[in-house]
């Protein structure tokens, strides 16, 4: 019997969650499988993968063949680098201790990689955010700039109206100290 590990689709309509399985390569994608090893959520950034790892390898070196995307989930993973590393030791190349040393390594390696990767990620964001509120404060004193010369027009068409309206005052009361005077 040909066993596959490939994918199996769960989720709703635009949000796919898949479920990584151990299938004939008969079965249909979404049918009747032999074991479930792992899940797979692409929706997350990055993506989420929840793996068994010593029951992947232990399919693996039975000859399951993956799919394409789980063939990618499983290096990322590093389960063929754990084959690598297993096919050296049955060759007589390096000692069991030593593979291990070499997986944990790599591991460590890939790791530090992944953090530096969102170190960088929440850097750019950071920097976005802070030229989009540079942009927004520019604006805004524009925009304040804009009103404080509307509202000085208006202070300077309301201010000739309040001065004829003062002199009119005045000018009773200087015609009333003229009268009183003859």
């Amino acid at each position: 019997m040909a066993t596959r590990i490939r994918l199996q689709r769960h989720g709703r309509k635009s949000y796919a969650f898949y479920s990584i399985v151990i299938a004939d390569s008969r079965a249909p994608r979404d049918g009747k499988f032999i074991e479930k090893i792992g899940t797979y959520n692409p929706n997350t950034d990055p993506a989420t993968v929840d793996l068994n790892f010593d029951a992947a390898l232990a399919w693996v070196l039975k000859g399951a063949q993956p799919s394409d995307t789980v063939r990618n989930i499983l290096s990322r993973e590093g389960i063929y680098m754990k084959k690598h590393l297993m096919g050296g030791v049955t060759k007589g190349a390096f000692g069991e201790a030593e593979a291990e040393a070499k997986f944990e390594a790599w591991k460590a390696n890939k790791q530090s990689g992944l953090e530096a990767f969102k170190a960088k990620q929440e850097e750019a964001a950071k920097a976005d955010a802070k030229a989009r509120l540079e942009a927004e404060k520019k604006i805004n004193e524009t925009k304040a700039k804009a009103l404080a010369e509307k509202k000085a027009a208006e202070e300077a068409a309301n201010a000739p109206v309040e001065t004829p309206a003062e002199e009119a005052t005045e000018a009773p009361a200087v015609e009333a100290t003229e009268a009183a005077a003859e």
